[in-house]
């Protein structure tokens, strides 16, 4: 009985650790969030009426964090968008540039190049800094998309 205890104990006490910046879903609140992380680089709207807010750690940082409020403004969850996970998502072919977008949030960099419009986010996989890469074709559709390692910044920050 106390093991059960215990571990349900344990679960709930993790289940309300938070996340980024201590936020913790449906506890904090905007203000909350204002307070933790100032004003968002972007803010959007959903048609069920959740509030996005961006907060883009670039163009040198390694974090893009989406909140995501409810219409009681209360945070529902909190999701770093510069992930390999996320980035795999976007199907060449397929996916627009709204849709990249809003899978990984404002880019760090956007410029034309001889291949195409190019979109790029800075990210860390096992602290190794790196480049995402998006590359559009004139549809405004992803053509390529890469994953490397940054060839300006080989440091090894976590």
């Amino acid at each position: 009985m106390r093991l059960a205890t215990l571990f349900t104990l344990l679960a709930a006490l993790l289940g309300g650790c938070g996340t980024a910046g201590g936020l913790v879903p449906q506890q904090s609140t905007r203000d909350d969030v204002r307070a933790r992380f100032g004003q968002p680089t972007d803010v959007r709207k959903e048609a069920g009426g959740d509030e996005l807010w961006e907060y883009a750690r670039g163009p040198e940082g390694f974090e893009t964090h989406l909140v995501r409020i409810g219409g009681d403004g209360r945070v529902k969850d909190v999701t770093q968008l510069v992930t390999e996970e996320r980035l795999m998502r976007v199907v060449p072919g397929e996916t627009t540039k709204q849709g990249v977008r809003d899978l990984l949030g404002r880019p760090a960099e956007q410029m034309m190049t001889r291949v195409g419009e190019t979109w790029s986010w800075r990210y860390r996989l096992n602290g190794q800094p790196g480049l995402l890469v998006v590359v559009f074709g004139p549809n405004d559709i992803a053509r390529e998309r890469y994953m490397m390692i940054d060839p300006y910044n080989s440091d090894s920050q976590t």
